[in-house]
């Protein structure tokens, strides 16, 4: 997704800064981190208060195999609702929700 993209998408929340992050991107709003973009895969930040929302909306957890005994690790990234990707409104209820979780991270 490119950098205009990304900024469009977060215009409800206001401006984001776009930072390269693992080979992919981090989106940052007001210096927290919020969402990354990695391998072509766009998420956004949760943490156990906002986690359960997400997964009721269908959204799917960013978990990799590490290379440490092949366990699996789970990221605080999750995939965005599908209906949030066309409806501004709806996005910027997500994009709330992942800069409050960014926040909590961050105390």
């Amino acid at each position: 997704m490119d950098d205009e993209r990304i900024r469009e998408i977060f215009d409800g929340l206001g401006p984001v800064s776009i930072r390269r992050l693992f080979g992919g991107k981090g989106v940052y709003f007001d210096g927290v981190i919020i969402a990354v973009e990695i391998r072509g895969e766009f998420r956004l930040k949760a943490d156990a208060q906002s986690a359960p929302d997400f997964e009721a909306a269908g959204c799917t957890q960013w978990t990799y195999t590490g290379s440490r005994h092949g366990k699996t690790v789970a990221m605080p990234y999750w995939s965005i609702p599908e209906d949030a990707l066309d409806d501004p409104e709806e996005m910027t209820v997500w994009a709330r929700r992942a800069y409050e979780a960014g926040l909590r991270a961050g105390k």
